[in-house]
């Protein structure tokens, strides 16, 4: 495997899908060679689950809520990531293995050695380079979803999952400093893209081939 891995996590409206275009805008500006995807989805497998998993209409329990997560993973990684990383790309995720240990784990209260055996096994333990992790106070972060429009099923839950999802979040990346790039959602988005930017700059840089042939200015 010689390509870069990236995740975006982060509780529901801490502004993921604005950083991530803006560090995909970047990669394309810099000629990087890049593949962007997410969770749950990706392929058409992983689309179908998608729409069960966010569907409001449903009640699911939380062991088959993160067993149709990770089977949505383990399409994810067999099909478009590691043929990605293979071929040299930065791979770009919205979400990854830390969204379930944070929401089924922390969230849901399922043990947290059997979400990491089966995410090993679902992935062939496959760990990001790099996570960004957007944290934001749940109370803004579901205002901010609310106004995006009608919301799905895990934002329908009550503030006290959603906190204890954002302290999971920050459990996890307390665990692994080396990993987690920790960055507060309420700075501006210029601020935060620019942070993003200056650690992804300085990965791609380790990059077999990407560092040469594509620098970044």
């Amino acid at each position: 495997m010689t390509g870069l891995f990236l995740t975006f996590e982060g509780p529901e409206g801490a502004g993921k899908s604005t950083q991530l275009a803006r560090l995909v805008a970047r990669l394309e500006a810099e000629g990087i060679a890049h593949t962007v995807t997410r969770e749950p989805g990706g392929t058409p497998l992983g689309t179908r689950v998608r729409e069960v998993l966010l569907d409001p209409a449903l009640t699911i329990d939380p062991l088959p809520e993160f067993l149709l997560y990770s089977a949505s993973r383990a399409q994810l990684v067999a099909n478009v990531i590691r043929p990605a990383l293979d071929r040299g790309d930065v791979v770009v995720c919205d979400r990854y293995a830390d969204s379930s240990l944070a929401y089924q784990g922390a969230g849901r209260g399922l043990d947290a050695r059997l979400l990491g055996d089966i995410t090993r096994a679902a992935t062939g333990g496959l760990t990001p380079h790099l996570t960004v992790l957007l944290d934001l106070d749940p109370v803004l972060g579901l205002e901010r979803a609310a106004r995006r429009g009608q919301p799905d099923r895990l934002e329908r839950a009550d503030l006290a999952f959603h906190q204890r999802v954002r302290d999971g979040f920050l459990v996890l990346a307390e665990q692994e400093p080396a990993r987690f790039l920790l960055l507060d959602a309420v700075l501006a988005p210029e601020i935060l893209a620019d942070r993003i930017w200056h650690a992804v700059r300085a990965r791609v840089h380790t990059v077999p081939g990407q560092g040469r042939t594509n620098p970044i200015s």
